[in-house]
């Protein structure tokens, strides 16, 4: 895909919610709990909020330009749209064997408990963004209007949005198998179930729409400042209505609509910074960027290296416990950044240079962990 097409300032605000995203897992992984109680985390711990919010809508942008002037292959269900169920596939078998208790389904059959099962449901990140880009996918081959198509993402968006508050609590299994149910809230643990989370991936999409239409008639600046705006008013709104200018009683409902619009206002801030740096400095070959189009499989990746159990049955968390300072951190941190970057750097070259190598590469190491998944008997 060419440069321009990608759209640079897409991958580096992907590259940089990336970095922050391992730093998270990190310190989440390693600190004292004593630090949680400092001051500096309670800012620290808002910034590393605002990730799943930034990798959500990057999801639902980059899927709407990936898909833009092929309407036709996808109402036809050709091979774009095949190639796209391919990867949603792939993001919710990625997102699932995060959960699998045991590397071995001998062990998980013969050990697993009711109360793993529900860890295993439990919807994450991926998910969540394997769900929303089916969810756009699907009206996209079924709403060929593109306006009919832009305000059924629009509404769709809100409703997710203003509707959560009042199905917060509620006890879906009660309709639903309890995979199915973990989509709706958070009851049985789900970390970013579809309500309200869904609400920033079409956000992203509807931002994505709109985008285009201001490239087409070049009115492509105009339309990021008017962004930034936005981001500005909406990140001030949630500021204060969650300040304690108000009574708890207002602010305390999870997840209240002015929760989710004050990180959308982060996140358009961001995006709108992140197109000014690229329109400024053409930054296109840097690691950052270069993190952001492998941003999926640096998330998988960093999060087997912290926790996946390699070691006689134990994973790096529960070795080092919850017991490092803050500069350890820090030094583990940037330690794990700069492999992620190595391997980001290598796979991204490789394929870019070798395609359908990298595509039995991927086909191939699929395959080895779905036999050694089935063929061990312990572990």
């Amino acid at each position: 895909m060419a440069e321009k097409t990608r759209l640079l300032f897409i991958d580096l605000l992907r590259g940089w919610a990336i970095l922050v995203m391992i730093e998270v897992h990190v310190f989440n992984a390693f600190m004292l709990p004593a630090l949680r109680d400092t001051q500096w985390f309670s800012v620290l711990n808002f910034i590393n909020g605002l990730v799943a919010p930034s990798f959500l809508f990057i999801s639902g942008f980059a899927f709407i330009i990936s898909t833009q002037n092929k309407h036709d292959e996808l109402f036809k269900f050709g091979s774009l749209f095949w190639k796209k169920m391919m990867r949603i596939g792939l993001i919710f078998i990625l997102g699932y064997s995060l959960h699998i208790p045991f590397f071995s389904l001998a062990k998980t059959i013969r050990e697993v408990t009711p109360q793993l099962w529900i860890s295993f449901y439990n919807v994450d990140i991926l998910q969540n963004i394997g769900a929303g880009l089916l969810f756009i996918l699907l009206a996209r081959v079924f709403i060929k209007s593109n306006k009919t198509f832009f305000y059924f993402i629009f509404i769709s968006c809100a409703l997710f949005i203003f509707v959560s508050p009042f199905i917060w609590e509620h006890d879906f299994a009660k309709y639903f198998p309890l995979p199915i149910a973990g989509y709706f809230n958070s009851v049985y643990g789900s970390f970013f179930p579809l309500f309200p989370w869904i609400g920033f991936l079409l956000s992203g999409a509807v931002c994505s729409i709109l985008y285009l239409k201001a490239r087409e008639i070049n009115n492509e600046k105009n339309f990021i400042i008017q962004v930034a705006a936005l981001g500005i008013i909406l990140l001030a709104a949630g500021h204060f209505y969650l300040s304690p200018l108000f009574p708890k009683t207002y602010t305390a409902t999870r997840p209240h609509p002015m929760f989710f619009f004050e990180r959308l206002g982060y996140v358009l801030i961001f995006l709108s910074l992140c197109w000014y740096f690229i329109s400024r400095f053409a930054a296109g070959g840097s690691a950052i960027i270069e993190m952001g189009r492998e941003s999926l499989l640096i998330y998988y990746l960093h999060l087997q290296i912290i926790y996946r159990k390699f070691l006689n049955g134990k994973s790096f968390d529960s070795m080092a416990g919850t017991s490092y300072g803050v500069w350890e951190c820090i030094v583990y941190t940037i330690l794990l950044i700069i492999l992620m970057i190595i391997t980001a750097r290598i796979w991204g070259r490789f394929k870019k240079n070798h395609k359908k190598g990298a595509q039995y590469i991927t086909a191939g190491v699929f395959s080895i962990a779905v036999i050694l998944f089935l063929l061990i008997k312990n572990y």
